[in-house]
């Protein structure tokens, strides 16, 4: 890639790790939307997986304290499932398929509590958010608003969500890479070491957004989460009926 592109993708990752570090979504769902408008759809998937896995892995590292480890275990068994599904059916994604679904997924963030009373810290709960979260973040790349519906109405803190999240995601990436790792195959050398040049600063991205978190209040992360997650979601879904029309 050219010199100029190369400093693009190393600013995109770090900012996009720091919107992850805070609110454990939204640089997901950016960085997925410029990766593809340069690369086919699968493999825009897989290269978004392998930064968040760096950012995510990270971040679950700096909160380890804080994961709730019987969730993550139940959450697990769901994405397992979603995964084994996905593989028989032989599912292949595509582009305007992908940017109508992540549009419309903020739409989840702002179901009233009474509507939908999910709760990952009840087990048949958190299986189902392994299993839907986990499906769709190998169906179209990200997951975050719909994973989010689980947390975001539990006793837990926003550091005990950012944690748990943040550890589920690693293993829901890192899926995500071996699912697509056919389409990687695609990429040129020089796509490669971008990659590997962005891939620091991604950990330096979760740093800096742990810091803002651990000085933001819980009514404000989840006032935030939501505006932002939405205002993406609008871009992605713009897009995709662009492409249908």
């Amino acid at each position: 890639m050219p010199i100029l592109a190369t400093l693009g993708m190393i600013f995109a990752v770090f900012v996009t790790s720091t919107l992850s570090g805070i609110f454990g979504m939204a640089g997901g769902m950016i960085l997925l939307w410029l990766l593809l408008l340069v690369m086919p759809v699968a493999a825009a998937i897989a290269v978004q997986g392998m930064i968040q896995l760096i950012a995510n892995g990270s971040r679950a590292w700096m909160t380890r304290a804080y994961i709730d480890w019987r969730v993550l275990a139940i959450m697990l068994v769901g994405l397992a499932a979603a995964a084994l599904i996905l593989f028989f059916i032989r599912y292949q994604p595509d582009l305007a398929t992908v940017t109508i679904v992540v549009g419309l997924l903020p739409i989840l963030v702002w179901i009233p509590k009474s509507w939908l009373a999910l709760d990952a810290g009840k087990p048949h709960h958190a299986l189902l958010c392994g299993f839907l979260g986990g499906g769709l973040n190998l169906t179209v790349g990200v997951a975050g608003p719909t994973v989010d519906i689980f947390f975001i109405r539990t006793e837990m803190d926003r550091r005990a969500i950012i944690a748990t999240k943040a550890a589920m995601q690693v293993l829901s990436h890192l899926t995500k890479i071996i699912f697509y790792a056919g389409a990687t195959l695609t990429l040129a050398q020089s796509e490669w070491i971008t990659l590997a040049i962005a891939a620091p600063f991604a950990v330096l991205g979760t740093k800096a957004g742990n810091i803002v978190l651990e000085k933001m209040t819980d009514v404000h992360f989840r006032a935030w989460t939501r505006i932002i997650v939405t205002c993406i979601g609008l871009v992605f879904l713009a897009r995709g009926i662009a492409l249908l029309a």
